[in-house]
C-alpha cells in the first residue's frame, strides 16, 4: 500500500510539472456543460518516459514495462484531482474516468524496437514497442469503428482501452509505439500492434552535394541550360556512352527531381510516355534511372496496379485493401514498361487516373458484411514512366521509317492515354549506323573490360553524386519568376489561337509550370528563370508536334540536343537562345498586348 501511494504521489508531480494537470482542468470545461451527458469521460495524457524517470525511476520502468497497471495508477489519481477539485459534477466513481496515456517516445535501445526476426514469441509481457514500416493495406473504416468505441468492464482484457488509427493511409512510410498482441492463426503466428502513436516517417536526404558537383557548377554559371546538359550526357554511363539518348536522359532526370511529397501532404508529379523504336535500351535506361528514384516501383502487367481487395481474416469480415504498384511507389516512381502488354480495361484506368490524379475502388457490401455498397476515392501518390514500342508500325507496307512530323507513330497506345500522360518523348534521334556501332562498342567493352573506366576524358560523376544531387534538388523551394510565368502565359495564350482545345488545354499549363519549375531544380535553383520556361516550351511544343501536327511555333530537329557538347555547350546555348527568341515572336504574333508584358531581347 505504501509503494502505491508513493507511486501516486509521483504521478501527481508528473502531472504537475509537464503540465498534464493544467490540461485536464482544461478538458474538464468541456465535459461539465448542461449538454455532456456522458456515462464516461475520456482523457488523453502524454507521457515523456524519460521525463518520467528522472520524477521516479520506478514509475518510469512501471509504464514501460507494465503500461496496463501504469493507466491504473494515472486513472485513480486523475479522478482523485477531479472530486477534490470539482471539476465535473457528473463524475463520480473512479470507472467513469477513461485515461489514455500517449507515449512521447521510447528510449533508443534495441529491445524498444519491434524486429518480426528477434522478438520473442512465446508468451511474454507485452510492453510498447516501436515499429518502423509501409502501409501494404488497411481496411476501411465502417460505421461501428467510426462512431463508436466498446470498452470492456473486465480490468483484466488488455484490450479494453484499444483506439483506432484512420489517419494513416496507403502507400506512406510510419512510425507507430504500441503494444504488441498475439493473434494466432494455424500454422503461423501473426502480430497485431494496438497503436498508441503514430507520426508520419519522413526520410531526410543530403543537405549538400560533391566538390564535383559543386565545381561543375560553378564552371558553368555562365549559361542557364549548360548545367543541366552535362548531367545528362554524363547520366547512366553503365546503359550507353556518352551522347546518346541525351534527350531522355534529361527528361528522366526532370521527373525524378520533380517527382516529391509536399509537406502539406500535396503531391507533385512529372509523368513520361517514351515512344521509341529500341525499346530495350530505353527500358534499360528508366530502369537505371528508378534506382535513384526515393521509391522505385516496375509494375508488372499481369499485376495491381492501383488496389486488391480481399476479406479481412482477423477482424468482421470487412474488406482489406490491399495496396498495388502506384501505391508502394507513394512519393517516387511507378514503372509501367512497354504498354502494349497491358489490357485496355488497365490503360482506361490508368487513363483515368492519370486525368484526375484519384482512383476508386468499389467495394461490394454483400460481399463484405455490409448492408450497402461503397466507393472509396485515393489520390494517385507517384509519377507514372511507360514507353510504347513504335518498330511495328514503322515496318507496315508503305510506311517509311522516318514518319512526317505530326504523324508520329506511338504504337499501341491510344491517343487519349497518350494526351493523359502529358509529355510524350520520341526517342528518334538515336537511328542510324553511327548510334549502333557507339552503342554495340559500348556494350562489348563493358562485357570485357567490366569495371574499366571506358570514357577517362569524360566528366567523372558517380552513382552517388547524382543520388545526392536528385535527393537535394527534390528539397529545394522553387519559385516562379515573372519572366517565367509571362513565358509560359504567353505560350498557352498564343497556341490556344493557331491550335484546338484537344491539343493544348489547361493541363497543359500545370504540365509547362512542372517542367519549368524541374529543370529549375535540376540546375540547383530556387528561382525559374526565363531561360527554364523555354526549355518547358521546348519539350511541351515537341510533344505536342509529335502528336498533332506543326504549328506557327516551328520547332528546330534535336532541339534539346542539336549538337555534340565537344565546345563546352556554346553551340547548343546559341541555337537554344534562336529559339527563345523564336518563342517571344511567336508570342507577340499573336497574343494582342503582349509587348506590354514581354520585352524581346
Amino acid at each position: 500500500m505504501c509503494e502505491i501511494l508513493a507511486l501516486k504521489e509521483s504521478v501527481l508531480i508528473y502531472l504537475d510539472r509537464s503540465g498534464a494537470l493544467e490540461k485536464l482542468i482544461e478538458d474538464c470545461k468541456s465535459f461539465d456543460g448542461p449538454q455532456q451527458n456522458d456515462a464516461v469521460y475520456r482523457f488523453y495524457v502524454r507521457v515523456s518516459p524519460t521525463d518520467l524517470t528522472e520524477v521516479d525511476s520506478v514509475l518510469g520502468d512501471f509504464v514501460l514495462h507494465n503500461p496496463r497497471k501504469a493507466t491504473a495508477l494515472f486513472q485513480s489519481v486523475c479522478f482523485l484531482a477531479i472530486k477534490t477539485l470539482s471539476l465535473v459534477r457528473k463524475i463520480h466513481t473512479e470507472n467513469q474516468v477513461n485515461v489514455i496515456l500517449k507515449w512521447t517516445h521510447l528510449p533508443p535501445f534495441p529491445e524498444y524496437c519491434l524486429h518480426l526476426d528477434t522478438f520473442p514469441r512465446g508468451h511474454v509481457t507485452m510492453r510498447p514497442v516501436l515499429i518502423e514500416g509501409l502501409v501494404v493495406a488497411m481496411t476501411r473504416v465502417t460505421k461501428y469503428t467510426g462512431a463508436a468505441r466498446f470498452l470492456c468492464t473486465d480490468d483484466d482484457c488488455p484490450a479494453f482501452t484499444d483506439e483506432l488509427c484512420n489517419s494513416m493511409r496507403l502507400g506512406h512510410l510510419y512510425s507507430v509505439v504500441g503494444i504488441p498482441a498475439h493473434v494466432h492463426q494455424w500454422p503461423n503466428i501473426t502480430w497485431s500492434i494496438e497503436a498508441n502513436g503514430v507520426r508520419k516517417l519522413e526520410r531526410e536526404g543530403p543537405q549538400n552535394i560533391s566538390n564535383t558537383l559543386q565545381e561543375l557548377l560553378q564552371t558553368t554559371s555562365s549559361s542557364p541550360w549548360r548545367f543541366s546538359a552535362i548531367l545528362a550526357h554524363c547520366f547512366g554511363l553503365d546503359v550507353t556512352p556518352p551522347g546518346l539518348y541525351n534527350t531522355l536522359k534529361l527528361v528522366l532526370l526532370l521527373s525524378l527531381v520533380q517527382t516529391r511529397a509536399a509537406a502539406e501532404e500535396t503531391f507533385h508529379c512529372l509523368d513520361l510516355l517514351i515512344v521509341t523504336c529500341d525499346s530495350l535500351i530505353v527500358d534499360r535506361l528508366m530502369m537505371y534511372s528508378l534506382g535513384f528514384a526515393p521509391r522505385g516501383v516496375r509494375h508488372r502487367a499481369t499485376g495491381e496496379m492501383f488496389a486488391s481487395l480481399c476479406r479481412d481474416e482477423h477482424g468482421t469480415g470487412n474488406a482489406n485493401i490491399h495496396a498495388g504498384s502506384a501505391f508502394l511507389a507513394s512519393g517516387g516512381i511507378c514503372m509501367l514498361g512497354d504498354l502494349c502488354f497491358y489490357q485496355k480495361d488497365k490503360l482506361d484506368t490508368l487513363e483515368s487516373a492519370l486525368e484526375s490524379r484519384h482512383v476508386s475502388v468499389f467495394i461490394p457490401g454483400r460481399k463484405y458484411g455490409e448492408d450497402s455498397n461503397d466507393q472509396l476515392s485515393f489520390p494517385v501518390p507517384c509519377s507514372f514512366w511507360a514507353l510504347s514500342d513504335s518498330t511495328p508500325s514503322f515496318h507496315r507496307p508503305g510506311r517509311s521509317v522516318q514518319a512526317a512530323v505530326g504523324a508520329g507513330d506511338i504504337g499501341s497506345v491510344s491517343m487519349h492515354l497518350a494526351d493523359a500522360f502529358g509529355l510524350v518523348v520520341q526517342c528518334q534521334d538515336e537511328a542510324g549506323k553511327d548510334a549502333l556501332a557507339t552503342l554495340t562498342a559500348h556494350v562489348l567493352q563493358q562485357a570485357v573490360w567490366p569495371g574499366e573506366d571506358l570514357y577517362p576524358a569524360s566528366i567523372k560523376l558517380s552513382c552517388q553524386d547524382y543520388k545526392e544531387l536528385i535527393a537535394h534538388a527534390q528539397s529545394l523551394q522553387v519559385a516562379l519568376s515573372d519572366g517565367a510565368l509571362k513565358v509560359i502565359r504567353g505560350y498557352y495564350m498564343a497556341s490556344r489561337r493557331v491550335r484546338t482545345l484537344s491539343q493544348i488545354s489547361m493541363p497543359s499549363v500545370k504540365l509547362l509550370i512542372s517542367l519549368a519549375e524541374a529543370h529549375c531544380r535540376l540546375s540547383l535553383r530556387t528561382l525559374a528563370l526565363e531561360e527554364d520556361a523555354i526549355v518547358a516550351v521546348l519539350l511541351c511544343e515537341t510533344s505536342v508536334t509529335f502528336r498533332h501536327g506543326a504549328s506557327a511555333l516551328t520547332v528546330p530537329a534535336h532541339a534539346l540536343f542539336p549538337c555534340s557538347l565537344a565546345d563546352g555547350g556554346l553551340r547548343r546555348d546559341a541555337i537554344l537562345d534562336e529559339f527563345h527568341q523564336a518563342v517571344l515572336r511567336f508570342i507577340f504574333s499573336y497574343v494582342p498586348g503582349a509587348e506590354a508584358y514581354i520585352r524581346e531581347e
